[in-house]
């Protein structure tokens, strides 16, 4: 591994850390394209790499920070939905592995869009 690679994957995680901890993105909205982009990944490379990452628990931190900075948040829903992303992360690797890298690709994309277009669009304000 080149000190050129090292210092790529460092600026990833650093990105990706960054947008995690300032608007609760980072997974697979940031580390799979830049990882395709950057680090010429294919799609189930990156995909792949992005479970890699937050399957430590990176995350609890930033969480932590927002908690005690009081924001409220319940760490016993948080544990009922990481029990249950945990299932549907085994059966959607599953169905992802069996798509072709294209179709992968454009669910990606069209799920990102959809996400986007909600939050720009449809977002309500609460005071």
């Amino acid at each position: 591994m080149t000190l050129e690679i090292i210092l790529l994957l460092l600026l990833l995680g650093l990105i990706a850390g960054f947008l995690s901890g300032s608007v609760g993105v980072g997974g697979g909205v940031v580390m799979v394209p830049l990882a395709i982009w950057f680090l010429g990944y294919d799609q189930y490379q990156a995909q792949g790499m992005s479970l890699a990452v937050l399957a430590v628990p990176v995350t609890f931190i930033a969480a932590y920070t927002y908690h005690s900075s009081g924001h409220y948040l319940d760490w016993r829903y948080a544990l009922i939905i990481a029990v249950a992303f945990v299932v549907g992360g085994y059966f959607g690797s599953k169905i992802a592995i069996n798509l072709n890298q294209q179709v992968l690709k454009k669910i990606f994309g069209f799920v990102l869009l959809l996400v986007a277009i909600k939050m720009i669009f449809f977002s309500s304000a609460k005071a």
